[in-house]
């Protein structure tokens, strides 16, 4: 008679699904809302939205940390993914002027690590921490043969809230306005494929000493993604914002023009900043041309916020005292024919 098989013969270690979830509690916690309604562990996550909220509307965003993740195994780098993959989510829903409320996390892999996931999951906790945002549940996926050993994906979603009358659509955005950016991180977490295809063409010491201040190349390339979340949800009690850009997947160019009334075009004087190190590296050793530059990476601009012309330097000055570096773009002005929508020149 052939030996008795179990689950953990088949490659899934349910005590190891467990021991992951224990890890995870203590950070999870930490993130709790007053409107989140039990416990981490149940089947579904009961949220109440707040009654401070007159009309509110949800606003989802769902994302993932793309091809960053091959670099985080090949550099076996795994603390700060679970923070880019928060703020793809929290940044995106944010454009629309949404609280976040809760997130969920999907980690799969084809063998679970529990170090190595408990890493990530911290990660996924602090973004929640700092975006104020319910780390509320998620689902941990230990599937055999299904990903290369020290290998694993990851996808997230957030869910905020916003007052129906208060939903940022940039529709009333017109020629004049200002375009203001806040400074990234680095790459945050787009433009990776192009990137790990320089550093392979390249080969460059990753490790060297003083590549941006006392940062190395490794360090640069690998920064987790900003959280613009608490800064802006400030500003928005402070002044009218009528649009907001986060730059991702696209860069500058293909951004902008998602919140921009047909008739307008962001005209951004590429001189307004300097580029950071790290995207001169990448300019320089990928021999990669300005305008796919700025179609690829963000450049050094993480978020872009469109106020009217009045109120453009109370603007910069209230970001800057909420910690954000401000940079004055350039502004909007009428669009001739159908040119691109974000001229950067």
């Amino acid at each position: 008679m052939s030996d008795s098989l179990s689950y953990r013969d088949a490659g899934v270690d349910i005590d190891a699904g467990d021991q992951l979830v224990e890890n995870i509690k203590p950070f999870a916690k930490r993130t709790m809302r007053p409107e989140v309604l039990g416990d981490l562990g149940g089947f579904g996550a009961l949220v109440e939205i707040s009654k401070k909220y007159q009309n509110p509307v949800l606003v989802s965003g769902t994302d993932g940390v793309g091809t960053k993740l091959k670099l985080a195994f090949d550099w076996d780098k795994h603390d700060t993914v679970g923070i880019d993959l928060v703020a793809m989510s929290v940044n995106d829903i944010l454009v629309q002027g949404a609280e976040p409320l809760f997130f969920l996390d999907y980690f799969a892999c084809g063998k679970l690590d529990v170090a190595r996931a408990t890493d990530v999951i911290k990660g996924i906790a602090q973004g929640c921490e700092e975006s104020g945002c319910a780390l509320i549940g998620g689902e941990t996926a230990e599937m055999p043969g299904m990903y290369p050993e020290g290998e694993y994906d990851l996808a997230g979603f957030a869910v905020g809230v916003v007052e129906k009358d208060q939903v940022i659509n940039g529709r009333s955005i017109v020629a004049s306005d200002v375009v203001l950016g806040l400074a990234s991180n680095g790459a945050h977490s787009n433009g990776y494929s192009l990137v790990r295809k320089i550093i392979a063409r390249d080969n460059p010491d990753l490790d060297a000493a003083g590549f941006d201040g006392d940062k190395t190349l490794r360090e640069a390339i690998i920064a987790p993604t900003r959280l613009y979340v608490k800064p802006v949800l400030a500003a928005l009690k402070a002044f009218t914002i009528k649009g907001m850009a986060h730059i991702t997947g696209g860069g500058i160019t293909e951004n902008v023009p998602r919140v921009l009334p047909e008739n307008t075009v962001a005209q951004i004087d590429a001189q307004a900043w300097e580029l950071p190190k790290l995207f001169q590296w990448l300019q320089k050793a990928g021999n990669v041309e300005a305008q796919e530059m700025y179609r690829t990476f963000n450049c050094g601009i993480g978020m872009v916020v469109i106020v009217a012309a009045e109120d453009a330097d109370k603007a910069q000055a209230f970001l800057a005292e909420q910690g954000e570096t401000v940079y004055r773009l350039g502004a909007i002005r009428e669009r001739q024919g159908d040119e691109h929508q974000t001229q950067v020149a």
